[in-house]
């Protein structure tokens, strides 16, 4: 998926759509507190709720596979008071791989913002004596692997599932509830891998308790730069392709979904939040129109269907 970066607007947010209704805002995000896109959903709703006067309150509902927490959005009534911040397995991945999905994220959200790209990496515990994804491989068609997840259609499923299939490698999943106990299940030596961005490896990979073995997308990573893609490790056709969106009700009216892209938009070009959370992190920006967000939802879910049938888990 090659997406152009999109010009930002500059930080001078229109007058807020809602405001006159004095209400706050719910901002759900179908993952735990304290990882990577919780972090940034805080972050753009303390900004969004001081340009817009009212508060907007992010509404942590992490597990069953991110779908609880789409279905809440997908049912809310359509007034732009209740939005949906989440990655891209919840609307790109579920509806291929999960059945009897209680909803369809396709028809039943609309894409507000398609905000970033994330850097994955895989990511081994210290204790994996693998130094890189050949070794690593190897030591999978030998024995049982695990790794974390965090339910079907999660990024870590999709891509060691895609990596089994392709390399005849054994590879066990051991799901949690969301990235960051997927991350502390690495660190107790309850798995041996995880697929993760770096805003939740860091601190791990600094201290040596984690190391990254390869990363996603077409080019390093300039903060790991040490790191091969896994496409250099061999891995052409798998790419964890990973992003964060905003999305509303389907029938949210379109100058709402308008104007709150709009605002998203001239948030996510604020120098203070670029250089704290979306530089540091490895995240692409593109803070999308509605319409661009729907045309690259549409693409990603072309994608994933050739990957999850790749790797064996799309549904017939």
């Amino acid at each position: 998926m090659s997406f152009a970066r999109r010009a930002l607007p500059a930080i001078t947010l229109a007058a807020p759509a809602l405001a006159q209704q004095g209400r706050p805002t719910r901002l759900v995000v179908p993952f735990p507190a304290g990882g990577g896109l919780d972090t940034l959903a805080r972050a753009i709703a303390e900004r969004l709720g001081a340009a817009w006067g009212q508060p907007v309150l992010v509404d942590n509902r992490p597990g069953g596979a991110t779908v609880p927490g789409t279905d809440a959005v997908c049912k809310a009534p359509p007034d732009g008071h209740t939005l949906l911040m989440t990655a891209d397995n919840s609307i790109t991945a579920n509806p291929l791989i999960i059945r009897g999905l209680p909803h369809d994220p396709m028809r039943d959200l609309a894409p507000v913002s398609f905000l970033v790209e994330v850097h994955q990496m895989v990511l081994a515990t210290s204790r994996l004596a693998t130094p890189d994804m050949a070794t690593l491989i190897q030591a999978a068609r030998g024995g049982t692997i695990t790794y974390g997840s965090y339910g079907q259609g999660s990024q870590p499923h999709v891509l060691f599932s895609a990596l089994a299939a392709d390399s005849g490698a054994d590879f066990t999943e051991i799901p949690y509830r969301g990235l960051p106990p997927a991350i502390l299940g690495l660190l107790a030596g309850e798995v041996m891998l995880t697929l993760s961005g770096i805003a939740s490896a860091r601190e791990h990979i600094a201290a040596g308790t984690m190391r990254a073995l390869a990363v996603g997308r077409s080019a390093r990573f300039p903060a790991l730069p040490n790191v091969p893609t896994l496409a250099e490790a061999g891995h052409h056709a798998i790419d964890p392709r990973t992003w964060f969106g905003v999305f509303a009700p389907a029938a949210t009216a379109a100058p709402v979904q308008a104007r709150i892209s709009a605002d998203i938009a001239a948030v996510m070009a604020d120098a203070a939040l670029v250089a704290r959370h979306l530089t540091p992190n490895g995240y692409t920006v593109h803070a999308a129109t509605p319409e661009a967000s729907r045309a690259l939802v549409a693409e990603d879910f072309a994608y994933k269907r050739q990957l999850l049938c790749r790797a064996g888990l799309a549904l017939a």
